[in-house]
């Protein structure tokens, strides 16, 4: 079936290096647009606040899966789409467990497009903290006080590993757990993951999964990419994306994410499925 639809990841993916679309990227996008009708779907660990400049640069008007399939949000209507928050009982509860095994974690949390944290410590920043500031430092009772879209453990590896080990003991079945970084713990609802948030993308076009290619680099990607019609993995790919791929794309500082597309979608290259 037509390929309609591509879900892509940006850190890794989309993005080069140095954390940007290429005007060689961009062009292929903008090309596979406009010739083929392709809709383009940004799907990332990241904020709303912290993708919107890569929509706004590609010009898109489809909706973006955020913080790992959490929230999908539609910039055009600035709806919720789909918001999967972990409950205010679960969420305290993981953040007394992190600091009574680590006390020196930091703690954040993202409620829906908004960063709440205890502390900052610039010796641990994710890509996001780099160019926003928090909406709120204080104290944890002061504003853990609703459910929590997506929160963020960031500390030394080895008390995050303490902590990876105790919530996987203490909380099963309630969490999801992504660690793309050696000091970055991305902790969400179990129902979470692109996956879920591609499905359902994917319904309200009316599309089949046949119909949907999926492009990513990192483990949070692999479902999504085993899920579409056809899952893309860039060369620079951790090996859980690259085993779960159908195809491997050149590395991100190569534009590989569009190149893929340009040859898949544009030129019909042929690639098929490694799973029903």
């Amino acid at each position: 079936m037509k390929i309609h639809l591509v879900a892509i990841d940006l850190d890794g993916t989309l993005l080069n290096s140095a954390k940007q679309v290429t005007d060689v990227t961009a062009a292929i996008l903008r090309d596979a647009r406009k010739t083929h009708g392709l809709r383009v779907v940004l799907a990332s660990a990241r904020p709303p606040r912290s993708t919107l400049p890569f929509y706004r640069q590609l010009d898109l008007d489809t909706p973006m899966i955020n913080y790992n399939g959490a929230l999908v949000y539609d910039p055009p209507s600035q709806m919720v789409l789909l918001h999967r928050p972990l409950s205010l009982e679960v969420a305290r509860a993981l953040v007394a467990s992190a600091r009574r095994h680590d006390p020196a974690v930091l703690v954040s949390a993202e409620i829906l497009d908004r960063w709440f944290t205890d502390r900052v410590d610039v010796a641990y920043q994710t890509e996001t903290a780099r160019h926003h500031d928090p909406d709120v430092v204080g104290p944890l009772d002061s504003w853990l006080d609703r459910p929590v879209t997506k929160l963020l453990l960031l500390g030394e590896p080895k008390g995050l590993k303490k902590i990876i080990a105790a919530f996987r003991a203490e909380f099963t079945h309630q969490i999801s757990m992504v660690q793309t970084e050696g000091f970055l713990l991305q902790v969400m609802h179990a129902t979470v993951s692109k996956e879920q948030a591609l499905r359902v993308v994917a319904a309200e076009m009316g599309l089949d999964r046949r119909e949907v290619m999926a492009i990513g680099d990192n483990a949070n990607d692999v479902g999504m990419l085993q899920w579409a019609g056809i899952g893309v993995a860039m060369s620079n790919a951790a090996p859980d994306a690259l085993r779960a791929a159908d195809y491997v794309a050149q590395h991100n500082d190569a534009d590989g994410a569009a190149k893929a597309i340009h040859e898949i979608i544009v030129q019909g290259l042929k690639v098929s499925k490694k799973r029903p």
